[in-house]
């Protein structure tokens, strides 16, 4: 059971956010260009282009705490995750999560995923989750390129660390043995574009609502922005990613906690189908875990070589 915190960091949520928002929300020069017949590559990608999107935008799992737009038909994403949480009081969380995604035509995709947990000298599984996914329209025809996301999880496991404050005494007394992880549905709104041919940028704003149990809601966004600093094959990118959540149960709708957490983030290409991603994340609230380390080892398959070539004016429109 985690200890219940006052939000003395609030202010700092807005301003970096604004101020990252309002990077990405510029004019930029590179749209005002007159589209011309030329073929220029995709970000020096191997991958195939999903609908003209970038390489670094068809694998779908832009960075640790982002996913955006969607994979290219009837490829396939494994991803193998890690993430510790070492909170201010108590011992560390340690979740691993097995994930499969296939790229379906008419910018469709499904996955589904698996949770294991780690605390306190316990551990097991924790949920199994099925998801889909739909782009509106091929890379560039509508600004930042928004797609949609449903998630449903089933909790398979008991809770071994609660994420809310403990509940009250007596309802403590009328469980028998721990109490069970709930199933959940989620929400979430991507958004994702490039800016200067170079700056890759992802958000996501999501809803997530416990359906049993203490009936946890949990609302807020995640966004990174990410550079190739090894060219031409964009091996190594940094950036950095930043996540907010605001999270309530039934009993706490108008105290909830908040947590902020931002830091680095490098993702590098070991080879032309596997990347791996770290990112170390530090809590900015008395609600957050002092640090969050994220790593990622991520296999994108395909049906053989495909065109990773797009007209100008499909990357700039």
């Amino acid at each position: 059971m985690t200890n219940r915190h006052h939000f003395r960091g609030a202010a700092i949520v807005p301003v970096i956010a604004c101020a990252v928002l309002a990077f990405v929300s510029v004019p930029h020069s590179s749209r005002a260009q007159a589209a011309v017949a030329e073929s220029v590559v995709v970000t020096g990608d191997d991958i195939g282009s999903a609908y003209g999107a970038p390489g670094g935008f068809s694998r779908t799992r832009f960075a640790p705490l982002t996913t955006a737009y969607v994979l290219p038909p009837w490829h396939f994403y494994f991803g193998e995750i890690y993430e510790g949480d070492a909170f201010r009081h108590g011992p560390p969380d340690h979740t691993f999560t097995q994930e499969i995604e296939m790229g379906l035509p008419y910018r469709f995709g499904v996955a589904a995923e698996g949770s294991f947990e780690r605390f306190n000298g316990g551990g097991g599984s924790h949920s199994v989750s099925i998801e889909g996914r739909y782009a509106f329209a091929d890379w560039g025809k509508i600004p930042l390129n928004p797609t949609i996301f449903a998630e449903y999880k089933f909790g398979v496991g008991t809770i071994r660390h609660e994420e809310g404050p403990p509940p009250p005494e007596e309802e403590k007394e009328e469980e028998s043995g721990p109490p069970k992880v709930p199933d959940a549905y989620e929400l979430r709104l991507l958004l994702a574009d490039e800016f200067f041919k170079r700056f890759e940028w992802a958000m996501n704003g999501f809803f997530e609502k416990e359906n049993t149990g203490d009936r946890g809601r949990e609302w807020g966004f995640a966004q990174s922005i990410v550079t190739p600093i090894v060219l031409p094959r964009e091996q190594l990118k940094v950036g950095v990613e930043m996540e907010y959540k605001n999270f309530t149960v039934k009993d706490t709708r108008g105290d909830p906690m908040h947590t902020f957490i931002v830091g680095p983030t490098v993702a590098f290409r070991t080879t032309k189908n596997t990347r791996f991603d770290v990112s170390t994340l530090f809590g900015c609230t008395d609600d957050s875990p002092r640090v969050q380390v994220f790593a990622v080892f991520s296999w994108l398959l395909g049906p053989g070589e495909q065109e990773i070539e797009a007209p100008v004016s499909t990357r700039n429109r």
